[in-house]
């Protein structure tokens, strides 16, 4: 069972990845930063320098239909960003993991 789940590809990781050095994954909820770091550097052979997550809570809503309150919530998620040393960079576009 892999760590790392998805990579987070937004208009907002893709500049902070071109700016800081700095990637987001979506990774499980129970993993820590120790297992995230050696996941990082095991799938995309890089060397990790320093881990940040965040708890991202569910979002829930409501809206009333003809058939009464629907109410509905999504999953929640654990993301992780994790800064890379000077001169490493990961290409999800062009990676063949």
């Amino acid at each position: 069972m892999s760590i790392l789940i998805k990579p987070v590809i937004t208009e907002k990781a893709t500049k902070l990845s071109e700016a800081a050095n700095c990637f987001t994954f979506v990774v499980k909820r129970k993993a820590n930063k120790v297992e995230i770091k050696k996941a990082v550097e095991a799938a995309y052979g890089v060397s990790v320098e320093k881990v940040r997550t965040i708890n991202v809570r569910p979002d829930r809503s409501q809206r009333f239909t003809k058939t009464g309150m629907v109410t509905s919530k999504t999953n929640a998620v654990k993301k992780a960003m994790v800064q890379l040393a000077e001169g490493e960079v990961i290409d999800f576009y062009n990676n063949n993991n």
